[in-house]
């Protein structure tokens, strides 16, 4: 099985491959997150009740985004590994093993849908919003395979360096989501249920396109047939040992926005939850560079180490780190600047500029949460890369969880500060935890340097 011209590339220059496999993905990813802005924007003309409520579903739909990312990332993880070191045959039943994890996955995700949706609701204090919860989350919950299986599809796609078909049903999911949005919601008065009917319709087109190209077109480098299927406990491991810490860094971003809902109504209230919704998108949005860079350093990286290439491997983390840290900057020095602004879209449907203005102080604070978040994201993208998926997951859980929320409740309730202790504490755990991070990876870089003989 030769190698395309796609390969060659990622093997041969991590720059250009970075830039070929990261660019595109950034303007599929915003757009994505544009679809949570549009969710909101045509959500809050409901009520803020709604608002709300969208607010309190949403960790618990990046949760599913997160498994399918996480299986991405293990199977994107092993098959580069493969690629570096020209092993196609088992690259292509490095395929076949991902999905049968996310058949397995997507299933007991409906179990919880069906036994749980109610409890974990009531759970994440969403209580008075209730009944709108359910009608979000509901159908994202029974249809979950929809959100799953593009990412995962996507991720096998950009371990071949194919980052056209890795990018642009994600690109049409998110245009035809905006466009059912109004629609569902007001048109055909389904209220905030439409908003998430819109969801799952415009992800299953999106997955349809894949489809075609696997197996009604079949010209993909990988072939995504039963056929090459050997049955192999240790390719389920190492998928699983990058897949498991990832999906579970995915649910503690999740996480990290319960935990702040929880501090947010403990020391402002409800209403203080639905501006932050808001500001949360955007800021949300400034991550992006580092996720797409990030998504490409998990090729980059995975090919360098299958080919013990350390010049390859060492030029990776010094050019996705430099390159997100100078987008994310620029990106929270727009938003700083024209907070306000960008805030005020929502009060065209909102018709609450209390709620809208608040939303604008809030990311003028945020903004700063995001400032080196580029340094430790490089880490954990690369150690994923490379396999070493529970060191990236203990590298997440000591900069979101351990630092980052630690500091934002001993600031906002031991030293009295409120909410504006939530978030500056959570700003100086995020950003003292990406420091840690970096230093933990290049430590990593400079023995395996020695490794190589340098």
């Amino acid at each position: 099985m030769p190698a395309n011209d796609n390969i060659e590339l990622i093997t041969a220059n991590p720059r250009r491959a970075i830039n070929k496999l990261a660019f595109p993905t950034i303007l599929s990813l915003l757009l994505m997150f544009l679809n949570n802005l549009i969710d909101s924007f045509w959500v809050s003309g409901i009520n803020s009740d709604a608002l709300a409520a969208l607010g309190f579903i949403s960790p618990l739909y990046l949760v599913m985004i997160g498994l399918g990312s996480g299986i991405g990332a293990g199977a994107n993880s092993l098959i580069s590994r493969y690629v570096g070191a020209r092993r196609f045959e088992d690259a292509n039943n490095a395929v076949m093993h991902s999905l049968i994890i996310m058949v397995i996955v997507s299933f007991l995700v409906l179990l919880v849908g069906v036994f749980f949706l109610e409890d974990l609701i009531v759970l994440l204090g969403a209580s008075s919003v209730r009944s709108y919860c359910l009608s979000y989350g509901g159908v994202i919950f029974l249809l979950n395979i929809v959100f799953l299986a593009p990412n995962i599809h996507a991720s096998i796609f950009r371990a071949e360096g194919d980052v056209a078909r890795a990018t642009n049903p994600l690109i049409m999911t998110a245009i035809v989501n905006m466009i059912l949005d109004p629609i569902l919601i007001y048109w055909l008065d389904l209220g905030i249920f439409g908003a998430g009917l819109a969801t799952v319709v415009s992800s299953f087109l999106g997955w349809l396109w894949m489809i075609y190209w696997i197996y009604i077109k079949k010209d993909t480098f990988f072939k995504f047939k039963f056929s090459y299927y050997r049955g192999k406990l240790e390719i389920y491991k190492q998928i699983l040992f990058v897949s498991l810490p990832a999906a579970i860094e995915e649910i503690i971003f999740s996480l990290v926005a319960i935990i702040l809902n929880f501090l947010i109504i403990h020391t402002a209230g409800v209403s203080e939850v639905a501006s932050f919704t808001i500001a949360w998108r955007f800021i949300s949005i400034a991550f992006l560079p580092c996720m797409a860079i990030g998504i490409a350093t998990i090729t980059v990286s995975g090919v360098s180490y299958g080919a013990r290439n350390w010049q390859n491997f060492n030029e990776t983390i010094k050019y996705s780190t430099i390159l997100s840290l100078a987008i994310t900057l620029l990106i929270c020095s727009m938003f700083y600047i024209f907070a306000f602004p960008i805030c005020d879209v929502f009060n065209f449907q909102a018709g609450n500029p209390e709620l809208v203005e608040r939303a604008a102080e809030i990311l003028r604070i945020l903004v700063f949460y995001n400032c080196l978040i580029s340094l430790g994201a490089t880490a954990a993208y690369t150690y994923q890369g490379i396999g070493s998926g529970f060191k990236s997951l203990a590298l997440t859980i000591l900069r979101e969880l351990v630092l980052s929320m630690a500091f934002a409740y001993v600031l906002a309730i031991p030293l009295n500060m409120g909410v504006f202790g939530v978030y500056l504490g959570a700003i100086i755990g995020m950003n003292l935890g990406s420091i840690i991070g970096f230093v933990f990876i290049w430590i990593f870089n400079m023995k395996f340097k020695k490794e190589c003989g340098l």
